[in-house]
C-alpha cells in the first residue's frame, strides 16, 4: 500500500477536482485507520502539495456551516509529474 500522501495525490490524477472531504470518502477505505487521516492534517497535505506545484487550487465556498472549503485540481502537467514520480 502507497503511503496515505502518495495516495491523496494519485486521487487526482483520476478527478477533475476534489476537496479534503473527497479525498478522505475515496480513500477512507484503506486508510481510516492512520494516525494521518484527519481532516486537519490531510488539508495541510493538501495546502503543502499546492504550495509545491502538485496541484492547484481550483475553487473556494462555503459548507452548509459556513465552513471554508477549498478545492484543488491537477492539470495535465501536474499529472505527468505526479504519475512519473508515483507508479
Amino acid at each position: 500500500m502507497r503511503p496515505l500522501n502518495y495516495a491523496m495525490l494519485k486521487y487526482f490524477t483520476t478527478v477533475g477536482e476534489a476537496g479534503v472531504d473527497d479525498v478522505m470518502d475515496a480513500l477512507k477505505g484503506d486508510y481510516a485507520g492512520f494516525t494521518a487521516f484527519k481532516r486537519d492534517k490531510m488539508q495541510e497535505a493538501l495546502m503543502t502539495a499546492e504550495k509545491n506545484g502538485l496541484i492547484g487550487e481550483s475553487r473556494v465556498d462555503l459548507d452548509g456551516n459556513g465552513g471554508l472549503r477549498v478545492f484543488y485540481t491537477a492539470t495535465p502537467e501536474q499529472r505527468d509529474t505526479i504519475n512519473s514520480y508515483i507508479k
